[in-house]
């Protein structure tokens, strides 16, 4: 996620100090969600081993739906970031995100349907 090691006396209020057997040892400082993204469009990367905007149309869709689950679209100017990541426009990135919701929402309903005997 891109966090930093920090002395503990240097911890501010937002860091999370980790002790051990009583004593403080470390402060962890958090990145920024927007750092945050930048980290994870850059580990989908490696996991692909290509450049984002080199993937094809379903596996861009997969991506999106990776990235809305892990909260992508809350940061401030995610979806362009996202779009500009993938190299489509935002309009794109909209469209992949409603794609996202129908097929959640389909699965939703097939699993709630009730069996039938035969």
């Amino acid at each position: 996620m891109g966090g930093e090691m920090v002395a503990p006396g240097r911890a501010g209020p937002d860091d999370v100090v980790l002790a051990w057997e009583g004593a403080d040892v470390v402060a962890v400082r958090l990145p920024q969600l927007s750092d945050s993204l930048d980290h994870i469009l850059a580990a989908l990367e490696r996991g692909h081993g290509k450049p984002l905007a080199e993937l094809d149309r379903k596996a861009k869709q997969e991506t999106v739906r990776i990235l809305e689950a892990r909260g992508a679209f809350t940061v401030r100017h995610g979806v362009e970031t996202v779009a500009s990541a993938l190299g489509v426009s935002r309009f794109t990135v909209y469209n992949y995100i409603n794609y996202v919701n129908e097929q959640r929402a389909k699965a939703r309903a097939s699993d709630e349907q009730p069996q039938q005997d035969g």
